[in-house]
Formats: structure tokens, sequence, C-alpha cells
């Protein structure tokens, strides 16, 4: 049973310090060392990937007047944008696949199909968040600035609000992310001077006018041109091929007038609109559920600014581990959380491909045990449910840091992550 304890950074000697920060820098020379052929295959599988689903999508929207077609057209169109959001786009412009020197895949010309633009992103992920993780006052991720989600944030009357708040970002959350990326709190605190958030707006509204053209004029439209154009031609044909006193048997019996080729192109393009819509909120609320349950359950550890002042490397190293936890499941899992359901290794290691995470595990488990430091994982649904109770809980005045888990004694994490890379060959 979980109880609470010291904060394990202030356990470890100096010595120890430094001897983990030593053990972490050499597991990362030693994947960066062996990347290869079999990791530039993996980033181009996944790329090849998503591009398939997206068109396997689309041709099923096509018959979106079908209500078992519309289903599976917007769940495989859900899993697409998954894709290209979590194990491409973040781990992309997080510099993973800088090393293959591709003029494509690669940080700086890469961008993605949500709301952020690519340098307000980065700066305020990849920089203020990675930098700062989980040190109260200076990772403004925590929360994402209009949420109480640690006991130490101070209470506030519009945090009663919170629960419906939390909602609101579940399905719409690359808009949160974006307005989060402006850093709201500077622009309150007149830090941020106008012709920058003039820039910041400008670059939103190019990408929110990329996303309503693309997913809600363009695809659409192509939808409704497609399937009409492919009813009139069936009808054509079968017509052709009618002889005449069936044609005039069927006048006579009155038969109802098939839809339209305009009535067809309407209900086709409102169907695909809709399933490019829900699409969009499949991708967001996975998106929200699996960096929340990464980020904010119980067994995470905050940090006050004294605590982390003059940080050595291998003081990083810990504050990293302690401030992340992982999510439990299958290699396909790992694949659709962007291999974020290794948040810890994530945050050790943002720069080092994703698909190398569920290797190293063990080993950093391994380093865990040895100087008794916590693991922390879980399944899915506890994770998720702490968060969601903390976020119900610190709405109201009060509250209390939840009991942490203690250093990691070497049980079985239930985790085939491992196997993950041999699903993109």
């Amino acid at each position: 049973m979980s109880t609470e304890v010291e904060n394990p950074l202030h356990k470890l000697t100096e010595e120890q310090i430094e001897a983990i920060g030593k053990e972490f820098d050499d597991l990362h020379d030693e994947v960066f060392d062996d990347l290869g052929e079999r990791d530039a295959a993996y980033i181009h599988g996944m790329i090849d990937m998503h591009r398939r689903l997206v068109l396997i999508a689309r041709l099923e929207l096509l018959g979106s007047k079908f209500t078992p077609l519309w289903l599976l057209g917007t769940a495989t169109l859900g899993a697409a944008k998954i894709l290209e959001n979590m194990e491409i786009g973040h781990n992309v412009m997080h510099g993973q696949w800088d090393w293959m020197n591709d003029p494509v895949i690669n940080s700086t010309s890469w961008d993605w199909d949500t709301a952020s633009t690519k340098e307000a992103w980065k700066h305020s992920h990849n920089y203020i968040h990675h930098t700062h993780t989980n040190i109260r006052g200076l990772d403004k991720d925590l929360g994402y600035e209009v949420m109480r989600i640690d006991p130490h944030q101070p209470w506030h009357p519009r945090y009663l609000g919170q629960p419906i708040v939390n909602l609101f970002l579940m399905a719409f959350f690359e808009w949160g992310v974006a307005l989060h990326d402006m850093d709201l709190e500077a622009i309150r605190d007149g830090e941020k001077k106008w012709p920058d958030i003039k820039h910041d707006l400008k670059g939103m509204g190019t990408k929110a006018r990329a996303q309503v053209v693309k997913d809600y004029i363009a695809f659409p439209a192509l939808s409704a041109g497609l399937a009409t154009a492919a009813q009139v031609g069936v009808r054509k044909l079968v017509d052709s091929r009618r002889p005449r006193s069936q044609k005039l048997a069927d006048k006579l019996r009155r038969k109802p007038a098939p839809p339209s080729a305009l009535e067809l192109a309407r209900d086709t393009y409102r169907r695909t609109f809709w399933a490019d819509f829900t699409a969009n909120i499949i991708r967001n609320v996975w998106s929200n559920a699996i960096i929340f349950c990464g980020h904010f359950p119980d067994q995470a550890y905050t940090f006050t600014q004294e605590e982390t002042k003059d940080e050595t490397r291998g003081a990083r190293y810990v504050r990293q581990l302690l401030g992340a936890a992982n999510i439990d499941g299958s290699p396909m899992f790992h694949i659709a959380s962007g291999n974020l359901s290794y948040q810890v290794e994530h945050h050790l290691y943002p720069d080092m491909p994703s698909t190398r995470y569920g290797e190293i595990a063990p080993k950093v488990r391994e380093i865990c045990e040895r100087y008794e430091l916590p693991y922390n994982t879980g399944p899915f649904f506890q994770q998720w449910g702490m968060v969601q109770r903390t976020i119900l809980r610190l709405a109201f005045p009060g509250g209390k840091v939840r009991p942490k888990p203690g250093p990691y004694k070497g049980a079985k994490v239930r985790d085939s992550g491992e196997r993950a890379t041999r699903l993109a060959a």
C-alpha cells in the first residue's frame, strides 16, 4: 500500500546523484551509438501507416450515407489523426529523428495537423516544460494555466468551474494547447508585448484556416463530388441496360424516385463534415488523456524553485524521473500513445527516438531499484482515474498531497512495449 514518503531526491548523497547522472548519460550514449537503419525504417513505417489510414478512411467515407461505413470511416480517420499527432508530430518536433539528417523528417521542417504553430509549441513544450518539469512557478504545463491540479497552488473561486473546463479541454485539447503556447500568464502580466501576441495570433489563424479548409470544406466537398459521380455513373449504367418494358413497368408502379444528385451530394458533404469533426474530437480526447496520465497522477512529484536551484545534471535526471508517470500497455497501445506511455523515459531523454523507450525501460527500472527510487507506472484507467479525482477535488478549497509510492522493489511491470518496434516492420 502506498504511503507518503520524503522526496527521494533529498535522500540521495551528492556522490549518488553524480553517479546516477553518469549512468543515465551512459545509457543515452549507448542508444545513440546504436541508432541506424532499423530506427529510420520505424519512423518511415509510421508515416506510411498514417498515409494509408487516411486513404482508407477517405474511401470509407465515400459511402458515409450508410451508417456502418460512417462509423468505420470516422474511427479510421480518428486513428490516423492520433498516429500523426502522437507518434509522428510530437516526436519528430522533439528532434528525435534529427540524427538521420532527413530534409523533411526533422524538428525544423516538420509541422503537424494541430492548432499550435510549431515555433510556439517547441518553445512552450520542448524548452519551458522539459527544462522546468514540475517546478512550481516555472513549469507552465501544470494545469495548463486554467486548472488547479496541485494542492500547492492557491485556491481561487474560478477553480469551481474546472470540472466543466476539463470537459471542454478534453474535447478541444488542440485549441487549449494553442492558447497555452501563447503564454497567457505573460500576456496578463504585461510581459508579452502586442507585436509578439499579434505574431502568435496570426500563426494560430493560419493553422486554424488550414484545418478548417482541409477538414470542413475540401474533404467533404471531395467526398460529395466523388460519391455523387459514382452514383450517377451507376444509375446510367443500370438504366442503359434495362429493357424499355421494365422502365415502363417501373413508371406504372410509381416507385419512389431515388435521391437526386444534389441531395446525395449535400448528404455526403454533411456526413463527411461531421466525421471529420468527430475524428478531431477523438484525437483531442485521446491526446488529453495520455498527456494528463503522464503528468498529473498521484505518484508524480512537484518541486519548489529552491529545491532545484543550482541543480546538477544528475539531480535533473532524478527530478525528471520523479515528476512523470508511465502507463502499462501493449505494443499497439504504446504506439497509439506516441510512446508517451513511457513518460518517465521520455522525460529522461526527450530527444531519443520513441521506439527505444520500451527497450531502455528495464535498465531505467534497474537503476531505480539500486538507488531506491520510485518507478511510477500503472494501468491506464488507474492513472486516468487519479487525474480526474484530483481535478474534481482541487476545484474546491483545501486538498493535500496524495500518498506517493516508495522505492521500486523490482516487482514485475506489466509491459510489452519492448516489442513495439516490430509492429512498424
